[in-house]
């Protein structure tokens, strides 16, 4: 590599260096590319979703429900889909992710009881399900809240 051979990235360098109102020499004197006088010629320009003293549409669409702050996000996964383990395997939130059942939970797993069991395993998540638990221990597994 030599000094000679350094060149900007692709696309960092624009060649528009055009200087607005510096003369008429320039091209683009006097008004600057903006027109005669109005709203946008002037220095200040209005706010985002100013539409010149008509109500904005934002005031005019009707506002409904809410967004609760202390909701949580848990992930639900039925038993039947455990049976992809293997027998006397131990199931975790990360084994669940290796296998591909479940993509980054934010706030937990719960178990639930759709479908039927047919192995034998040792369930460790955030939370499950009463008829869960009971098909999990009913092989002779365990169901344990991390």
């Amino acid at each position: 590599m030599n000094l000679a051979d350094l060149r900007p990235a692709e696309g960092s360098k624009h060649s528009n260096n055009f200087r607005r109102g510096r003369g008429h020499g320039s091209g683009n004197g006097k008004t600057a590319g903006k027109g005669h006088k109005g709203q946008k010629a002037r220095s200040g320009a209005p706010r985002v979703g100013f539409e010149g003293g008509q109500t904005p549409l934002i005031r005019i669409l009707p506002k409904r429900g809410f967004t609760n702050r202390n909701t949580k996000e848990i992930i639900a996964v039925n038993v039947d889909v455990l049976n992809r383990f293997e027998d006397g395997a131990v199931v975790t939130v990360e084994s669940l992710i290796e296998i591909g059942i479940i993509k980054n939970p934010k706030d937990g797993v719960k178990i639930l009881g759709n479908g039927e069991l047919t192995k034998k395993l040792d369930v460790k998540v955030n939370a499950f399900s009463e008829s869960a638990v009971e098909k999990i221990k009913a092989l002779g597994g365990n169901a344990e809240v991390i």
